[in-house]
């Protein structure tokens, strides 16, 4: 588990705030909301309790799934890039069998957005296209089936 975590600035903000918020704002609402249901006496038939304390450990788990990414997190700037291979960071224009253009941005595990524009590298996608250069014809086994890109366009921003 010591593997790096790629991921762009954006993505490391996004987890960094995420994990303040739990750490500043859920950890003691929860612990509140703990205390709370204690002083309405036996915990055994407490529904508050142990929904509290369910959500407690869930906060947890996410601070500690949180606190190892971040520490384990190779931040790339995609702008400091370059070459001819497509890469983590890059961004990519295709061409599909339709005729239809699509723009990705290879990004972290928990960047992948598709509707922005964002995929991750460990999709069926971003895995074909590593390596490849413009000008490639690119096969990708998807759940859906098989799709078929030509890369257009590499960048860097």
């Amino acid at each position: 588990m010591n593997d790096k975590v790629p991921m762009l600035q954006d993505g490391y903000d996004r987890l960094a705030a995420e994990l303040k918020n739990l750490k500043s704002v859920e950890r003691p609402s929860v612990v509140q909301a703990i205390e709370e249901a204690r002083a309405h006496g036996d915990l055994s038939e407490n529904a508050e309790y142990h929904a509290a304390k369910e959500r407690q450990g869930h906060i947890e788990g996410r601070i500690m799934e949180l606190e190892g990414k971040l520490s384990r997190a190779q931040v790339i700037d995609p702008t400091s890039l370059s070459g001819d291979k497509i890469v983590f960071g890059a961004t990519v224009t295709l061409v599909d069998e339709d005729d239809e253009e699509v723009v990705y941005q290879i990004v972290g595990a928990d960047e992948g957005d598709v509707k922005k524009g964002k995929i991750s590298y460990q999709s069926p996608i971003a895995r074909a296209l590593i390596g490849r250069k413009v000008g490639a014809e690119v096969e990708v086994k998807t759940p859906g089936g098989e799709r078929y890109y030509e890369v257009l366009k590499l960048e860097f921003k």
